[in-house]
């Protein structure tokens, strides 16, 4: 999933991760119980996954770029305990019921095609334990969000229709809420 050098930048910079630790994760995960096995799906440089760590029970992050996990596990997984594979989402290497929390920020539009997010929201319910949430944000289309991603891999998720896709791959109760540049979202196993 290609991510050009100008998006690279932005989501190593210390503004990007004051932002995320400041107020996005802290509303994107405001009512989420992270006590438990928690999995991240796509951690990409870890700025979500540092914010994570501390708060949930276990953690485990999954990251489809094989450099961009060797990092993660060689930092953080020493650093935080955290445990870092290499995988895709949309063919998590975990048996059904593995989590009580599935968490992605910030990664949907990097899926290449709708379909890919279709089969992550399935799997993610498929690893989640009866009752266990998913939940996470993503950008809001903007001319701002197209500039930064010019020759990224990019599929706009819509916050709209998201409910609906989340009940198709099987998850209960499913909800957006729009911020300023951003939606948060979630949905849960049902139990």
């Amino acid at each position: 999933m290609a991510m050009n050098a100008l998006h690279r930048r932005i989501c190593r910079s210390d503004s990007w991760a004051d932002r995320m630790h400041g107020t996005t994760l802290p509303w994107a995960t405001g009512d989420v119980d992270l006590a438990g096995e928690v999995l991240e799906i796509g951690p990409g440089y870890g700025v979500t996954t540092r914010w994570l760590a501390p708060r949930a029970g276990a953690l485990t992050a999954l990251e489809v770029d094989p450099a961009m996990a060797a990092d993660l596990r060689d930092g953080l997984g020493r650093e935080l305990g955290v445990d870092v594979r290499h995988g895709d989402g949309a063919a998590l290497p975990f048996p059904d019921g593995s989590f009580d929390t599935v968490v992605c920020f910030t990664m949907l539009h990097h899926v290449p095609t709708p379909a890919e997010q279709d089969r992550l929201f399935t799997e993610a319910a498929r690893v989640l334990r009866p009752g266990g949430t998913f939940a996470g944000i993503d950008t809001r289309l903007s001319l701002r969000f197209r500039l930064i991603h010019i020759g990224d891999t990019m599929t706009v998720v819509d916050p709209a229709g998201l409910p609906g896709r989340l009940s198709a791959a099987g998850l209960a109760e499913p909800g957006t809420e729009l911020g300023q540049r951003s939606f948060r979202f979630r949905a849960t196993r049902p139990a």
